[in-house]
Formats: C-alpha cells, structure tokens, sequence
C-alpha cells in the first residue's frame, strides 16, 4: 500500500522560502516511496467562513467552493503538510480563511456528533506543519502552532511534527539556512516510513 501525503501552501509567494521548503519535504516523502501532491492556497476560489452556523444544523457548508473539494481531498490523504510564513505574528491570510471553512466538520464533530476519529485514524493520519520567518526571534512561530493545532484535530490527524526556520533575513533565504533542507527531506522520509510501520 502507497501512502497519500497532501502538501498545502498557504504562501501568497510563489516558490518563495516556504513553499520551497514545502517542496523539499514532499521530495523525501516521494523518495520514501509516497504519491505526492501539492496544492496552493493562492491559485483556489475560496472565501473566508461567513459565520451564518447553517452548518450547526446539518453539517453542510452553504458556500461551494474549492475549500470544501479541498477538505475532501485532506479527509481522504494519509499524511498532510500544511505551509505557511508567518506574517505578524502568525499564518497567512490565505491559510487562515481556508481553516476558518473547516467549521462545517467541526460542527459534524463536536455538536452533531456524525464525524469520529478513532484513535487508531488518529495514529496512522500524521500531520506536519512548515514554517518560514524572517525573524530570529524564538517565539516567532508561536501564534501559528494554536490555529495549526485546531485544523489538524478537527480532520483527524496527528499533529506529527513540525519544520520551522527562523532568522533567514540573516541567511539571506531557506538555501542559504544550514540544516532546513536537509530536515525537510529526512522529515519526509520519517513521516511515510512511519506511516507504513
């Protein structure tokens, strides 16, 4: 059996730093035998959550559009890396209104009680969050793990681990940073041949 790992980009930059950073994860997850598939935020016809909780009745978002045949596309991966630079402090604009559409399976979740995770699901569902900032500050990362935490809960997954480089204004680029890349790939291998143990 072939694991299934998604890469989503939250970046409004393409092939910038986090994206690239991104890519060099799904490379190791490929090179450890997954099928691989990335999608960009930037490039989808989404909007952010209206707040109208129609979906507190019966599960369904009222609004169709790509966030809700990409959320289908997540429940149905083995594995999920979700990318996004930090931007003030936390994710961008673009991950934030994706994760904010997850409230129709939250509410499938925790008021209709339709959606369950198993804890089994749990264990062979990893996630890993990829993050770049330009900043060296140690806490630069902080404000994204909560919103990262809630999306990787609601759709079942472990939150597995994470891939973070800070202080690239100083290394001039993810390239240039001394051991980003090279973890990204090894992440990527661990993730699948854990997947597959």
């Amino acid at each position: 059996m072939t694991a299934t790992v998604l890469g989503i980009s939250g970046s409004p930059h393409r092939h910038g730093n986090t994206e690239t950073l991104l890519d060099r994860f799904l490379e190791g997850a490929q090179a450890a035998g997954a099928s691989v598939d990335k999608v960009v935020l930037k490039a989808l016809q989404y909007s952010p959550c209206r707040g109208c909780n129609s979906c507190h009745k019966d599960g369904e978002c009222i609004v169709k559009d790509d966030a809700i045949v990409l959320y289908e596309r997540i429940m149905t991966s083995d594995c999920l890396a979700v990318a996004s630079p930090i931007y003030t402090m936390g994710i961008t604009a673009e991950l934030k209104g994706f994760i904010d559409r997850e409230q129709y399976l939250w509410a499938q979740k925790f008021i209709l009680k339709t959606l369950y995770f198993s804890d089994d699901h749990i264990r062979r569902h990893k996630a890993i969050f990829i993050s770049t900032a330009g900043l060296g500050w140690d806490n630069v990362f902080d404000g994204a793990f909560p919103v990262i935490t809630a999306l990787f809960n609601t759709v079942g997954f472990e939150y597995y681990d994470n891939i973070i480089a800070n202080d690239l204004d100083r290394y001039g680029g993810i390239r240039q940073h001394p051991t980003a890349m090279n973890e990204a790939f090894e992440k990527g291998q661990k993730v699948v041949r854990g997947w597959k143990n």
